[in-house]
């Protein structure tokens, strides 16, 4: 009884670190938590911000420049001449614009824009991931709460037995060999249960990480373990692979800048056309040392223009533009290299997802089974037909179909999962 009371002090302590006032969290509620405080969902909308103030017109030089300024002069002369005193104020303002540059503007607007949608594309990128990475969570949780409570069970069952046995020992009935099995076998499932706990713990912490909440945060999940079984048409799914795929959406975004950098270097063969205009003022006086005091008011308004062609640079402005050609190709042939990646693992885990499916069914009807072969072990082992090693054998067994069971449904939800999110559904689901 002392060694029981110790086990159980034991669990009760390591359980009681993790007291804390706890509420639901549904599957749908997290992802609304995670959505919402996410770390990295954060910085890629900030991401987005940013390459929102880039795409201005005035980031590609579309606007004028204005200048304004001003020059203040005061100077004292001793010469052979005489002496002076000259003060001279002269404020001006300039304006310059580029007219023309061979539309070198509208296309850089244009990347910019590109660049925009490439940052959104990134953001639905990681909001994909991160959607997954909860999902998975969540339901990694429950599976190791499926776990834990079977290594309860397990653990309950060896001490039974333990007691069993002891009972046993005390009235002649069995030997201290059978006693010390039954002892060895309930501290080994103490263990296991006690390591069980500590992973639910970190799976929980995991979560709380993913979804920007205290890390000791705790929840009751409020979801259960279970799987919708379905099939789904490979055609169907490789249409949508190529349609919604975010990562797919990306690159063809990127092959558009690519094409558009071609037409950028392109705009140097073309001549630049600007304008500057402007106004001065000066105003001057000048004081002779015994005379009166003279003042000069001078205005000045301009507009000039400069036409500027460059008819040669050792030919790289040909270099520039075949290079940003190679370039552009080089970006199709990734494009499609990337298209028949993904439709490859497209494939891949649609295969797998089936596979689990067939696994799945066959870790129900394992389980039903050794559940059943475990009743009928505990009565044939009380009633001495087998003796305590054919009953941990049969135990064991027990316990390894039914994590089998819980393994092989989040397997099924892994999958599945990862064939919403290639396909670009992940996000409508959630």
């Amino acid at each position: 009884m002392k060694m029981q009371k110790k086990i159980l002090l034991i669990l009760f302590l390591f359980s009681s670190f993790s007291l804390m006032a706890q509420e639901d969290l549904s599957l749908s509620k997290a992802i609304e938590i995670g959505l919402e405080n996410n770390y990295q969902i954060k910085i890629s909308g900030l991401n987005v911000a940013v390459a929102e103030n880039n795409a201005g017109w005035a980031s590609v030089g579309a606007y004028p420049t204005v200048n304004i300024g001003a020059m203040n002069i005061n100077r004292f002369d001793d010469n052979t001449q005489g002496k002076s005193t000259t003060n001279s104020f002269s404020p001006n303002i300039t304006a310059n614009m580029v007219l023309f540059n061979g539309f070198a503007i509208r296309i850089n607007k244009k990347r910019m824009d590109l660049l925009k949608d490439i940052s959104e594309g990134n953001e639905t990128i990681v909001i994909e991931n991160t959607l997954e990475s909860i999902i998975l969570g969540y339901y990694k949780v429950l599976l190791e709460q499926e776990k834990l409570e079977l290594m309860k069970k397990v653990m309950h069952l060896s001490q039974d037995r333990y007691q069993y046995e002891k009972t046993k020992k005390e009235i002649g009935a069995s030997v201290t060999f059978n006693m010390l099995q039954a002892k060895n076998a309930y501290l080994s499932d103490s263990s296991n249960y006690l390591l069980q706990k500590n992973n639910l713990k970190n799976t929980k912490r995991n979560l709380n990480l993913l979804l920007g909440v205290d890390i000791k945060k705790e929840y009751v999940f409020t979801d259960e373990n279970k799987v919708d079984l379905q099939s789904y048409d490979i055609e169907n799914l490789e249409n949508k692979l190529m349609q919604n795929n975010s990562t797919i959406k990306n690159q063809y975004i990127n092959q558009n800048i690519l094409k558009q950098m071609v037409a950028l270097k392109k705009s140097a063969l073309y001549p630049t056309i600007a304008m500057q205009t402007g106004y001065d003022h000066s105003s001057m006086r000048i004081k002779p040392d015994g005379f009166d005091a003279t003042t000069t008011n001078t205005f000045d308004y301009y507009a000039n223009f400069t036409l500027s062609f460059k008819l040669y640079n050792g030919g790289n402005t040909r270099n520039d533009i075949q290079t940003a050609q190679i370039q552009e190709k080089i970006g199709e042939i990734n494009l499609e290299d990337m298209k028949k990646q993904m439709k490859n693992a497209l494939y891949i885990t649609n295969d797998l997802y089936n596979v689990r499916q067939q696994l799945y069914n066959v870790s129900i009807e394992n389980l039903e089974a050794a559940k059943l072969n475990m009743q009928i072990a505990e009565d044939k082992f009380k009633s001495g037909s087998i003796n305590s090693f054919n009953y941990r054998d049969i135990q064991m067994m027990y316990m390894s179909s039914a994590l089998n069971k819980y393994q092989a449904c989040y397997n099924l939800i892994e999958s599945r999962t990862e064939l919403i999110r290639m396909t670009g559904g992940i996000i409508e689901e959630k």
